[in-house]
């Protein structure tokens, strides 16, 4: 973007001595003369070692500076000198023209990324070679050369040859090749050549089509961001071209560029576009994710863009990040990353308020429609206010001092905007941006601006306003432990979004669930119509802190708890409905971890709960609460399954908090489960229908899904009828990415661990598992694995293979261990690191001693844990297996042989001293099948 002609001065050029490398091409163009693909072999190749070297020293002065633009800047004047070294070989040795003619004239350019002046390592090369008219024998000559020489030293290189004439015609009628001569670069050869074409684009293609670029290049970021997921704040984002990433800031400087007429980006400061600070802010953001981008390169060795999981920390490390107490070194990386991506997005508004202004980028047609209809309506008073204005649909204020005259402004603002339905206008927004510092102890204790900020939450569209909010800071200081979580990631593969984006989605949801008429949220809706008017806003209030406390040492809901206790009063909160928001934080996690991984249909399991929860009013808010947080995660996270589980925890809960009483008791349910399938399954005859329900146990009916049900019912069904032993049925989830292996097989104590242990011989990873027992001593197990194919038809006979070790481990015909140990090879390390947790417990259940693992999950995990527990002499009665990302959480409620639970201290450590070396991959202790 800018010259970088002060970092050659600083010493760029010190570690590739042109001048050198000129006197060794032509002394080897002395030693191959008359050999022409001989010398350029040996140039290439020794280009090749002079620019690894450089590479080296430039990866080593980046480790040290940590300067990511001064790095792209290095690597670029190298690339030019290259070329410059190779159109003077090309002209001088190889097709030297001692009179050339007007024809024989060429400029060697660089367009695109490489015009700017910024390479990354692993970047492509764009060059175009200008000529004065049509191609000649002489130029084409001389771009092969210098192409083939770049292509034999292995780079990616993107060219083309046009006349000037040639290149103004492609330019008017194609918007990626407009760009591309917006930012060339002069290298060598012909420098009148390329001026003439500057002067020519300006004059001819530039002028009086500056609203036609915008509009272009816009649109194309929206696509763009569309295509990579619209958030800035997906946690494994992609540094060119995700939002606000660096295509972001390319963006910003094409269409300033084209509308300006500027070369380097201080120049917009000049022209009123950013101020002073903006402009820093502009720098310091190229900068950052410059060397973000540069040490991807080097590290991944080619041209990664994507800042996955497995790099994130190394490229933490490279940077200088060190870890705190609650925070990881790699989790301030990608805070920081984030809160860049975040600033770009508002340079990105400041740019496009400034060309709305100058009639640059057209305004929405409605707007421009009625401003004509309505000249004297397009600045408006805000009704209810007389700082801000209506402009063009836009709330903005009506005088400068508006925020320092009432600080409690900065709040009234976004409730203004909310209330009247107005979008925000740019400068009003960088006031206010502008205006941080008045949010003060004074302010947050003000009663008013605490009643706008509620009524902002619990009103329609919070989850918009709330952004805006957070996005401009007045929602970090104004709630300052929300200030601390605002762009901190989680480091795992569970949650999508960084914890402030996540809170703010699950208002979103939360809203959702209170309008109703979503079938996936027919519980939640269900209770926020039932609960008490009073508690609305601490569902709210609750919703939006429940994770604040992240990033500390202490546990981060009984730290948001205290949180809660502090903040709640100054919002206008009781104390009673203080310590319910504080309780709901404390247990935000408990409903959905007892309804993954307990046996809902073991009574002390309901007990426990009833015993946390204390009243089905509570119960109903955590319900909420749960729903919200969980569908806030990410795409795929909720699904019917959860809810049905939801569900069921929910009623089996309700009659012991009541006494006996439930509105919907579990003979009841489970009626209307039996008359719900009836209904939607008329397929089969009365008789028949009675007797497949009559099959399963109550705890089937009341905890799978309908669909699933029928799908169930057509499998037993048809693998009945065909005499199959052993039937496996495959379904596809798209929403969550994993294939559905769903089993019938005769009941036996080992069908787990066989299942678990066909999935990990064909190199199946299990996420989740709905395990059943019919009355009649069938199994009815889903298992749900990662997807390792794109088509459906490749999952399938991936998904017959396992079916088919299944039945040979059955019948004796396969041995297992060493079939797993064929497959299970160690991948290289996880980038996670999670401590084994083992835990015992009699108190959850009467029956069973339950058995909880967590820990890094791995392929052939469950059936090196089912394996060893079976090896232990102990009984699985029920599994409950899930996975949170890159973390398993199993749970097995087990007896000894005889049927008991495990009382013994002696045993139980044993139990927990080998299920710890399992979950620690420890080949050497597990017990051999």
């Amino acid at each position: 973007m800018d010259s970088i002609a002060t970092e050659q001065k600083a010493g760029v050029d010190d570690r590739f001595d042109t001048t050198r490398i000129t006197a060794a091409v032509d002394a080897l163009a002395e030693q191959y003369q008359g050999r022409e693909d001989a010398f350029r072999t040996a140039m290439a190749q020794l280009l090749k070692a002079e620019l690894i070297a450089a590479r080296a020293a430039a990866q080593a002065i980046l480790l040290k500076d940590r300067h990511g633009r001064r790095c792209a800047e290095r690597l670029c004047h190298v690339q030019d000198e290259i070329i410059r070294i190779l159109y003077s070989a090309a002209t001088r040795h190889l097709y030297r023209s001692p009179i050339p003619s007007g024809a024989e004239r060429m400029a060697v350019v660089a367009t695109g990324g490489y015009g700017r002046g910024l390479m990354a390592p692993e970047s492509d090369i764009d060059l175009l070679f200008i000529l004065p008219y049509k191609q000649t024998a002489w130029g084409e000559q001389v771009a092969e050369a210098i192409l083939y020489c770049l292509w034999d030293m292995g780079l990616k290189v993107g060219h083309a040859t046009r006349s000037v004439d040639e290149s103004i015609r492609q330019a008017r009628g194609d918007m990626t090749i407009r760009t591309a001569i917006l930012e060339t670069r002069f290298l060598t050869g012909d420098k009148p050549l390329y001026e003439e074409l500057v002067e020519r684009f300006d004059k001819e293609v530039v002028q009086g089509t500056a609203s036609e670029f915008v509009t272009a290049k816009l649109a194309e970021r929206e696509e763009r961001h569309r295509r990579g997921g619209q958030s800035r704040y997906l946690v494994e984002p992609n540094v060119k071209d995700g939002k606000g990433a660096l295509r972001d800031l390319h963006t910003l400087f094409w269409i300033a560029k084209y509308v300006y007429r500027v070369r380097d980006t201080h120049e917009l400061v000049a022209r009123g576009v950013f101020d002073a600070q903006e402009y820093r802010s502009f720098r310091r953001c190229a900068d950052f994710l410059w060397s973000v981008r540069c040490n991807l390169h080097f590290y991944s060795g080619r041209a990664e863009e994507r800042l996955s999981f497995d790099l994130q920390r190394e490229i933490a490390i490279r940077l200088g990040y060190t870890s705190h107490p609650g925070m990881q070194d790699v989790e301030r990386f990608m805070k920081h990353y984030f809160l860049v991506a975040k600033e770009v997005g508002n340079l990105t508004a400041i740019l496009c308020a400034k060309l709305e202004d100058q009639q640059a980028k057209p305004a929405p047609v409605l707007s421009r429609m009625m401003a004509r209809l309505r000249p004297t309506a397009a600045r408006r008073r805000v009704p209810d206010s007389d700082d801000f204005i209506v402009d063009n649909n836009r709330i903005n204020v009506a005088a400068p001092d508006v925020f320092k005259h009432d600080p409690v402004n900065l709040i009234r603002i976004f409730r203004l905007a909310q209330k009247n339905n107005l979008a925000f206008h740019p400068d009003a927004m960088r006031d206010v941006t502008r205006s941080l510092g008045l949010i003060n102890a004074g302010l947050r204790e003000n009663p008013e601006a605490n009643r706008l900020f509620m009524e902002i939450l619990t009103s329609d569209n919070a989850e918009i306003v709330l952004r805006r909010m957070n996005e401009t800071g007045v929602l970090g200081h104004f709630i300052r432990a929300f200030g601390k979580i605002v762009s901190m990631m989680q480091f795992n593969m569970y949650h999508h979004y960084t914890v402030d984006e996540h809170l703010i989605r699950c208002i979103g949801f939360l809203q959702d669930i209170e309008r109703g008429g979503n079938e996936e949220f027919a519980l939640a809706s269900d209770l926020m119509r039932k609960s008490r008017p009073e508690h609305r806003a601490v569902i709210y209030i609750a919703t939006l802190l429940h994770d604040v406390a992240k990033g500390r040492p202490e546990d981060h809901s009984i730290a948001g708890a205290k949180v809660a206790r502090r903040l709640c009063p100054r919002l206008g909160f009781s104390p009673a409905d203080t310590e319910l928001v504080a309780w709901l934080i404390e247990e935000h996690l408990t409903m959905s971890t007892v309804a993954q991984s307990r046996d809902l249909s073991d009574r002390k399991t309901i007990e426990n709960f009833a015993a946390v929860v204390q009243s089905v009013e509570q119960m109903k808010l955590l319900t909420i609460l749960t729903t919200a947080d969980i569908r806030g995660v990410g795409p795929g996270v909720w699904n019917g399954w959860k809810a049905q589980l939801l569900r069921s925890l929910y009623y089996e809960t309700e009659p012991v908090l009541t006494g006996g009483f439930s509105e919907v008791d579990r003979g009841k349910r489970l009626a209307a489960a039996h008359a719900e399938f009836r209904m939607a399954f008329a397929e089969w005859p009365k008789d028949e229908l009675d007797a497949y329900i009559a099959r399963h146990y109550p705890a089937y009916w009341l905890k799978v899904e309908l669909p699933r049900k029928i799908r169930h019912a057509r499998f037993v069904r048809s693998s009945e009828q065909a005499g199959h032993k052993l039937a496996i049925n495959v379904g596809f989830d798209e929403v969550r990415g994993v294939t559905e292996l769903t089993i019938f097989a005769a009941d036996h104590p080992w069908l787990l661990s066989i299942i678990a242990g066909a999935c990990a011989s064909a190199g199946a990873n299990i996420v989740d598992a709905q395990i059943y027992t019919t009355t009649d001593g069938r199994a009815l197990d889903t298992i749900s694995i990662s997807r390792e194919y794109e088509r459906d038809e490749d999952e399938g006979r991936r998904a017959t293979r396992i079916g088919e070790m299944i039945e040979d481990v059955l019948e004796g015909k396969l041995r297992l261990p060493e079939a797993v140990a064929r497959r299970t090879v160690r991948s290289k390390a996880k980038p996670f690191v999670i401590e084994p947790e083992v835990t015992i417990n009699n108190q959850w259940s009467d029956r069973y001693t339950v058995i909880e693992v967590s820990g890094l999950d791995r392929p052939g995990l469950l059936y090196e844990l089912t394996t060893a527990i079976s090896k232990l002499n102990l009984n699985i009665a029920s599994a409950h297996v899930a996975t949170f990302g890159e973390r398993a959480r199993d749970v097995f409620y087990v007896t000894d042989l005889l049927g008991a639970q495990i009382n013994a201290p002696t045993r139980q450590a044993a139990i927990k001293s080998a299920l710890t070396h399992v979950m620690a991959g420890d080949k050497a202790v597990q017990p051999a099948a």
